[in-house]
């Protein structure tokens, strides 16, 4: 990770002492290298926007969303997917684009899609059968035509934990591919005076290493395209491809981007080639893989507590309210003690957080030195999920977030504070 480095024995990430972010904003804190991000982004430029014609990519914002990503991904010329009403909310009120925002999720409800169409966002991904009849009634009421998609359920078993696989037939996502429930649903979209109907979306899973799934999925996906063309002359011009590509945490290897593109996009050109038609519009979903590396998240060392022969945990200041992931999905992460961060790692602790959860493990067995009350610890690859999923539980308050860059630092997020915390009571 070239954007963090060891000097004077303190940790720096994209030119910043950690120990500095610690003193200048206090812990917990999440802390991301806009340097990072942005080589992510200008990574796929290069193997997919600027490699391939009529592509695009469209940023997961599930993975993190502030007002100031938002803006970074605008500035990177991306599309943003969002899932919520709030992550849509999030972009509107950051001044995204609204032709460059794609809606996603198994579940929008009326509330949300008035306002995606109201605002006349570029695409709905439609997840089920009845959300078609929901967006039909919502351009009715605002004398809109918008752009779809179907999410279709591809049925492919991907290799990655069960919570995060999202293409298998058994799935609460996407619309099941059964001929007698597809079709008529497709022309229902291209006969609708409301629906200008693009194409077909999947997304088989997420932090994957192997591009097989992906492969498959394109394949069936590939067979329902021309299924559409032989039965109702309609040549579809957009499919999308989600996302899903690994970042590293541990000792997993990143594959870069190219891994999982050229084999797509070849596998496509060939499909059009052979046929002699227009190849449509290709787009990608990836979130987890441009931000999850770029954030390190830093805590201050509290208790420390040896139970002889058998662990000794070092607590911190945050927990399973920052990071739900290590309780939830078993998820496993690495880290060190910035301001000690050239030191011998001659100890083991299990870094545990401050809820009252015996699950509230973050780090279990981590080499370091001899940690003591005080320390500073940075927890690396954090930037996915992390302030994405965070709570309150425990009444514990959600870090700040700050940018850093080529040495300088900037809040993008405040603190939560007490007074937010009880701002929303009615006593």
């Amino acid at each position: 990770m070239k954007y963090l480095e060891i000097k004077d024995n303190t940790l720096f990430i994209d030119g910043v002492s950690t120990t500095e972010l610690a003193k200048k904003y206090g812990t917990p804190l999440y802390v991301f290298s806009e340097s990072e991000m942005r080589g992510r982004l200008s990574e796929l430029r290069e193997c997919f926007t600027e490699k391939y014609p009529e592509t695009r990519v469209a940023y997961a914002s599930k993975a993190f969303l502030c007002k100031a990503m938002a803006k970074l991904v605008q500035e990177e010329g991306m599309c943003l997917d969002v899932v919520s009403g709030g992550e849509l909310s999030v972009a509107l009120t950051a001044g995204f684009p609204k032709e460059r925002i794609e809606f996603n999720g198994n579940n929008k409800t009326p509330q949300e899609l008035d306002m995606a169409v109201s605002e006349g966002i570029g695409r709905i991904i439609v997840d089920g059968l009845d959300e078609f009849e929901l967006i039909e009634e919502r351009c009715r009421k605002h004398s809109r035509k918008i752009s779809i998609l179907f999410r279709i359920t591809p049925g492919v078993k991907s290799s990655t934990h069960d919570y995060v696989i999202t293409g298998k037939k058994d799935s609460k996502f996407g619309i099941p591919l059964e001929e007698d429930i597809l079709m008529p649903l497709v022309k229902k979209a291209l006969d609708s005076e409301y629906t200008e109907f693009k194409g077909f979306h999947f997304h088989v899973g997420s932090q994957l290493f192997e591009n097989e799934s992906h492969l498959k999925a394109t394949d069936i996906l590939l067979g329902w395209v021309d299924k559409v063309r032989k039965t109702f002359g309609y040549d579809i011009p957009e499919i999308n491809l989600g996302g899903g590509f690994g970042a590293t945490y541990t000792n997993e290897e990143r594959r870069e981007f190219s891994y999982f593109i050229d084999p797509l996009m070849k596998k496509i050109y060939e499909f059009y080639d052979k046929r002699g038609v227009n190849r449509p519009a290709v787009v990608t979903e990836p979130g987890r893989s441009i931000v999850a590396e770029a954030g390190i998240t830093l805590y201050t060392v509290g208790a420390v507590k040896e139970i002889p022969g058998i662990r000794k945990y070092a607590s911190i200041d945050g927990g399973m309210p920052d990071n739900i992931r290590p309780a939830l999905y078993q998820s496993e992460y690495t880290g060190l003690l910035a301001n000690r961060a050239s030191e011998e790692k001659n100890d083991c602790c299990t870094i545990s957080g401050k809820c009252c959860e015996s699950g509230d493990i973050i780090i279990k067995d981590l080499k370091m030195p001899a940690p003591e009350r005080g320390d500073i610890l940075a927890v690396l690859s954090t930037g996915a999920y992390g302030y994405s999923m965070a709570s309150n539980y425990n009444m514990c308050l959600i870090p700040g977030i700050v940018f850093v860059r080529e040495g300088a630092d900037r809040l993008v997020v405040r603190p939560q504070t007490y007074e937010d915390l009880i701002s929303r009571d009615e006593v």
